[in-house]
């Protein structure tokens, strides 16, 4: 599904430079968008379902904010953007026709990632020192990183997120974007 083919877009919900360099080696063309929320606020004891929480959150965080900018361009022919949670409740409201088959999908992407070692959940440093510190103990010692990718649909309000644990991964795994994850959800998103 490279970029060259791909009927749809992509928005790819993250400030990692990491991610952006994932999504572009593997061929596609995309827009940025952040989703600026409080990640210490979600909580989950186990690592897999925290990634992924904290991966539907940003998506649903970028959700609202197209759909505020889509309501201020409403009259200027803005591109439909339907959120899972409010397509229901939107559908009925647009006038049928083609217009809603001719919009080529749009692709949310949004990700998060935690390394886990020695059975403690590690989220991103808050400190240059407790990064060197981190650095250290991984140089020592076993850690693996748990990563979750959620794809959204924008234009039917499909949304699926899944995750991937590896110790010792591909650098794409362990940068946050695990490719053959991504793949996946982007087919079955469409």
């Amino acid at each position: 599904m490279a970029a060259n083919s791909s009927p749809f877009k992509i928005i790819l919900g993250s400030s990692s430079v990491a991610r952006r360099k994932i999504l572009a080696e593997m061929g596609y063309d995309f827009a940025i968008m952040t989703a600026d929320i409080d990640e210490k606020s979600i909580r989950k004891e186990i690592p897999e379902e925290l990634v992924v929480a904290l991966a539907e959150a940003k998506a649903e965080a970028i959700i609202s904010k197209l759909e505020s900018l889509d309501n201020q361009n409403k009259d200027d022919n803005a591109t439909l953007l339907i959120a899972a949670d409010t397509a229901a409740a939107i559908l009925p409201r647009i006038p049928t026709g083609d217009y809603i088959n001719a919009v080529e999908p749009t692709l949310l992407i949004t990700a998060d990632q935690v390394v886990v070692y020695e059975g403690v959940i590690r989220e991103k440093p808050s400190s240059k020192e407790e990064a060197r510190k981190f650095m250290k103990d991984y140089s020592g010692g076993q850690a693996a990183t748990v990563s979750s990718v959620f794809v959204s649909n924008l234009k039917t309000g499909f949304r699926k997120g899944d995750w991937d644990r590896v110790e010792v991964g591909t650098t794409d795994s362990v940068m946050g974007l695990p490719k053959a994850l991504t793949e996946r959800l982007l087919k079955e998103a469409l």
